[in-house]
């Protein structure tokens, strides 16, 4: 209920003032025969091919979260050029664990034979059990991707980390976060340097679990992620 009512007042804040956006829901077929509904955020700059982000939303991940996602999220992705795809979870359980993931791969080959998806590395994004989702998939295979975007996750020192050596990472968790994860925050850093992973990493002040993106940070990091994309 808590993760509902912070994600609402982000959305409302945010389409108050942000342009139209084009958002739609699809049944995307794997190629096992799955299917995954899908919010779909058709970028609004720049020319197709478009880089792919897949973007994970916070607690179940059901279709109220990742649409509320969509919209206050993924609309930053979309006015920067990205192909935004942010899937509901199946069971109402994130991301999380290893059938999940395999979904989650699976969901980009597919959307990969689009023309509008741009061929290369694909970038992972995540809020909160969406951002530890985010990480673990991309521990599976961090060769496939271009980065993770975590805000937040946290990762603990007993955490297998050694696949993410050389791996971009974008963090960030909120001071006053209700559940108390800024608590984790040195843990979650030391986990992650100490194998190896290029960390970009901070405590936002004041804010709370979910917050307003500083695209200020957020959109170099991204297009530097870009600039090593083949």
């Amino acid at each position: 209920m808590l993760l509902r009512k912070i994600l609402m007042g982000l959305s409302v804040g945010f389409a108050l003032g942000a342009a139209a956006l084009v958002q739609a829901q699809e049944r995307i077929t794997l190629d096992d025969g799955t299917v995954l509904n899908v919010f779909i955020v058709a970028p609004t700059t720049g020319t197709a091919p478009h880089p792919l982000v897949i973007l994970m939303g916070g607690g179940p991940g059901n279709a109220t979260i990742s649409a509320d996602t969509s919209r206050w999220l993924g609309s930053g992705f979309a006015a920067r050029g990205w192909y935004v795809a942010v899937p509901i979870s199946p069971d109402n359980r994130s991301f999380r664990g290893p059938a999940s993931n395999a979904l989650i791969a699976s969901l980009i080959g597919t959307l990969e034979k689009r023309e509008e998806v741009a061929a290369g590395k694909v970038l992972l994004a995540g809020v909160s059990n969406g951002g530890m989702s985010a990480l673990e998939i991309a521990r599976r295979d961090p060769d496939r991707y271009l980065g993770v975007a975590a805000v937040p996750a946290i990762s603990t020192g007993r955490t297998k980390n050694d696949s993410l050596k050389g791996f971009s990472v974008y963090l960030r968790i909120g001071g006053d976060d209700q559940l108390g994860w800024a608590d984790n925050f040195n843990e979650t850093v030391e986990s992650l340097t100490s194998a190896g992973v290029d960390l970009d990493a901070e405590i936002l002040e004041g804010a709370p679990h979910m917050f307003r993106m500083d695209w200020s940070t957020l959109g170099p990091w991204l297009e530097k992620r870009l600039a090593t994309r083949p």
